[in-house]
């Protein structure tokens, strides 16, 4: 005799199991987890036959046949993908495969929900950068790019008519000791406002080049969106100094929004010109900083070089924990020398050049 196992399913998520053994069959209820959805089957499950030659009689009892080892051939468990169970491997939290993940969710007991981890040790939203040696920070010298052409000559004029405006604004001067420490952070605070505007401007343009010509940028937009980062941790280290005033920040705010639009414009029209202006600037930049560090070394400034360094410039840059205004100031004059030897190769560059760096 052949015998099968029939399942009908019904809306409240029971089922009942039927042995058929002849023409007839025996239902048996059985539970289906409620975690599963049933759907009701078309063809009703057959009734145990009583009449006719071939009545086959209910027997007493019957005991539910127990699962077979293997999997059923009909799974009452969820399909995995539209599972909610939290053991999902869909619905677990994405983890770096840098670090080991657990092998299930962790427990509320052992998860870090104050934050206490993050206490200990501080999220870094910068872009790494290589950390500069005693000697470099040394080496560094006030270099001066020749002109030739007619892009650098109108790129090193703008310069030089920006830098008187910016000269006579902060009444900067190129003697030893004349400038007070107001006088200098003013200057500098103000000059990091503008030195963070080119590199997000030309990164923005060339990613929106990118997408419209459906091409690659060759790397130039890293380079360029780091430097702009760069810039603006330039700002907020020396913001731990000093905070402007009300009327210093409207004149950042006039003067941001009058240069990004200019340099953005310029942009679009010349590329190579604009970088050859950021290269005259960062020239300019690395004369400022070493004028700095003379009048530090000079006593004009001498308590910057006891001054502690801002923990925001010491963990950038990983000065070390005894590191001072001084080490600060050479650490930026390190930066913008690379800025200038950069811009003044992209500026030699066409548009469509691999990036070297």
């Amino acid at each position: 005799m052949s015998c099968r196992l029939l399942v009908r399913t019904a809306p409240s998520c029971t089922a009942a199991s039927a042995v058929r053994c002849g023409p007839g069959a025996f239902l048996l209820p059985r539970v289906v987890p409620a975690a599963s959805r049933c759907l009701s089957l078309s063809r009703p499950a057959l009734s145990p036959s009583v009449e006719g030659p071939n009545a086959v009689p209910a027997p007493p009892s019957i005991q539910s046949p127990p699962p077979p080892p293997g999997p059923s051939s009909v799974s009452t468990s969820p399909h995995p993908k539209l599972s909610r169970d939290a053991n999902a491997d869909w619905a677990r939290p994405y983890v770096p495969s840098s670090s080991a993940a657990p092998a299930s969710a962790p427990s509320p007991a052992t998860t870090d929900v104050g934050g206490l981890a993050a206490k200990k040790k501080k999220a870094q939203y910068v872009t790494p950068r290589p950390i500069y040696t005693p000697q470099e920070l040394a080496g560094i010298k006030v270099t001066h790019r020749d002109l030739m052409g007619p892009r650098d000559r109108v790129a090193y004029a703008l310069v030089r008519l920006m830098r008187w405006g910016f000269d006579t604004t902060t009444r900067y001067s190129d003697e030893t000791g004349k400038m007070s420490e107001k006088q200098w952070l003013n200057r500098i605070v103000f000059l990091e406002t503008v030195a963070g505007v080119p590199g997000m401007v030309g990164g923005v343009v060339r990613h929106l080049r990118s997408l419209r010509l459906l091409r690659r940028d060759n790397g130039w937009i890293h380079t360029l969106l780091a430097e702009a980062e760069n810039e603006r941790m330039h700002l907020l280290s020396f913001l731990k100094v000093k905070q402007p005033s009300i009327a210093f920040r409207a004149m950042v705010l006039l003067t941001q929004g009058i240069f990004f639009n200019v340099f953005f414009f310029s942009y679009l029209l010349s590329p190579r010109t604009c970088h050859r202006f950021v290269g005259y600037l960062e020239e300019s930049a690395v004369h400022t900083y070493s004028h700095c560090l003379n009048d530090i070394e000079a006593g004009a400034l001498q308590h910057w070089a006891k001054t502690p360094a801002p923990e925001i410039a010491r963990e950038y840059w990983q000065l070390g924990e005894k590191a001072t205004l001084k080490d600060l100031v050479a650490a930026v004059r390190a930066d913008e020398s690379e800025h200038r030897d950069v811009n003044h190769v992209l500026a030699s560059l066409k548009p469509d050049d691999p990036n070297p760096f």
